[in-house]
């Protein structure tokens, strides 16, 4: 793959606005680009997705996996996020560290292998939606439509370091209820003061096991609201908590915990997102190995939460970028991306 062809993917996916759930233009170039790569691309909603020409169902299939959605720009950006420009060996624009970089290389990695007739693998590259939002219209929605998968390797910004294991996410919802009363008499049962104590646990609690590669169950409270006069006690506190949930536990485990040890109404949103990994002696793991990748546990949230197969996390890129003001990728971590790819498929291949 030539580098010219490195810069043209992840430009084009620049200039093109894919914020999750309105991603229909970036699918229709996806769909392109791969036929021009002589590719036979399938789609269902925005997913995108392409199987290697001499698929065989008896040799295990490895799944090349990232997203085309982008959050919406930060406030603080200083550029046009859609200009997609070079500067400094930089490719500056929304979406392209988080996750254009490794979608092209990922992209570019897939039509490298895609035509060879010796692999003793097969490969699925899904261009998938809605990653951001963690919509239904992305990985779940497409998932059934793939050949089954053995094990799939995530396109994220790692800077092309292994995430062998990555943190599941409970959103809750929760609700402190009180009494309504006149704040100037004693009267009523105060929402907040109640919200408080909860809050308060969720500050200061701390799950006994801890994930040898992922650490400690991390629980933040992130938003609160309550009241809007301000001389009524408010009967309600409404407060969002996001818990970070390692191998350790099962969502439900993290759960149960924490609705017999607050007072207040506890809603999960979903127990979609759950934590994911591979087994540290899967030959995936010893491929990262043989290239000299370090291994660690990611506190981040990815498709890979919704894949039911081992999977790792690697890609060009620094998470720290992410959906930060003025984004952008490095061009020689695009070629480093593309290097990672292969060569961790290469381990497969017999000389």
């Amino acid at each position: 793959m030539h580098t010219n062809q490195w810069k043209d993917l992840p430009e084009a996916l620049i200039r093109i606005p894919s914020f999750s759930g309105e991603e229909e233009n970036t699918a229709a170039l996806l769909e392109s680009w791969l036929r021009e790569q002589g590719c036979w691309p399938r789609r269902k909603g925005n997913n995108v997705w392409a199987v290697n020409e001499h698929y065989r169902p008896e040799k295990p299939t490895i799944l090349l996996n990232s997203h085309h959605d982008t959050v919406k720009p930060n406030p603080a950006y200083t550029r046009d996020p859609f200009e997609a420009k070079v500067e400094d060996g930089k490719l500056y624009g929304l979406g392209s560290n988080d996750a254009g970089g490794a979608l092209a290389c990922l992209a570019a990695t897939f039509v490298h292998y895609s035509r060879r007739t010796d692999l003793p693998f097969n490969l699925v590259f899904l261009a998938s939606a809605e990653e951001e939002n963690s919509g239904p219209g992305g990985v779940e929605l497409v998932w059934p439509e793939l050949p089954p998968v053995s094990f799939a390797i995530v396109g994220e910004p790692t800077l092309c370091q292994l995430a062998v294991a990555e943190k599941g996410l409970l959103v809750l919802d929760c609700i402190a209820r009180g009494q309504a009363g006149h704040a100037a008499r004693d009267e009523g049962i105060n929402a907040l003061y109640l919200a408080i104590d909860d809050i308060n646990w969720f500050r200061n609690y701390r799950f006994d096991k801890q994930s040898e590669q992922l650490g400690a169950v991390k629980m933040t409270v992130t938003a609160i609201s309550a009241g809007k006069q301000h001389n009524v006690v408010p009967a309600e506190c409404h407060f969002t908590v996001d818990v970070r949930v390692t191998d350790a536990y099962t969502l439900e485990e993290v759960l149960t915990t924490i609705q017999e040890n607050v007072k207040c109404e506890v809603k999960a949103r979903s127990m979609r997102m759950r934590p994911s990994g591979i087994d540290l002696n899967h030959p995936l793991v010893e491929a990262a190995r043989t290239l000299g990748l370090s291994l660690y546990g990611s506190p981040t949230t990815s498709d890979q939460a919704l894949i039911p197969v081992p999977s790792v996390k690697c890609g060009p890129g620094d998470s720290a970028r992410s959906h930060t003001a003025d984004e952008f990728i490095y061009l020689h971590e695009l070629e480093q991306g593309f290097k990672t790819y292969t060569g961790l498929l290469d381990q497969f291949i017999q000389p």
